[in-house]
């Protein structure tokens, strides 16, 4: 059995402050940072698409504009999971790493269906002569790419059930 080395221990102990816990304390509230997550990750993927096939600089301040309550989202939904996916596999017990498997199977299965559906736009448009597919293609690829790295975080986050009350009575 590997040891538990100084960055591991270091990545546990972030990932399991209690000090952010007000942010995620509630299943709505883990919804909301979810939701407010998949809704920064939209805006920066559609920023950053024009900025670099468009040339636009609004796009760059944008995605730099939504980079740290991004990051703060992120880091909420690492706390509500107690580092699920962030953490090497030596650091969590025998549920932690089921459940790490649930998570990425079905992120798995989400992330097929939404390359379906941006395949079946992509031909309906191309079909339909709507738009040209060398132009849409590689944005869309990026925004695909961009669910598939961050699903696995989004369902975990969903996921995630309350603890248990602590029984001092």
């Amino acid at each position: 059995m590997t040891t538990a080395t100084r960055f591991d221990r270091r990545m546990y102990a972030v990932m399991n402050n209690r000090a952010g816990v007000a942010l995620y304390a509630t299943p709505a509230r883990r919804r909301a940072v979810v939701g407010a997550h998949v809704a920064l990750t939209a805006v920066a993927v559609v920023a950053w698409n024009a900025a670099v096939f468009q040339a636009e600089l609004t796009g760059v301040i944008v995605v730099l504009a939504v980079l740290l309550p991004w990051m703060v989202a992120t880091g909420a939904i690492n706390g509500a999971t107690r580092g699920l996916l962030e953490l090497r596999g030596r650091m969590l017990d025998e549920r932690q790493l089921v459940e790490r498997d649930r998570v990425r199977a079905l992120a798995h299965r989400l992330t097929g269906w939404l390359l379906l559906a941006g395949t079946a736009l992509l031909a309906v448009l191309t079909v339909s002569d709507m738009v040209d597919p060398g132009g849409l293609a590689l944005p869309l690829m990026v925004a695909v790419f961009a669910a598939h790295r961050l699903m696995p975080l989004w369902v975990a986050g969903l996921r995630v059930t309350d603890e248990p009350a602590d029984d001092d009575a």
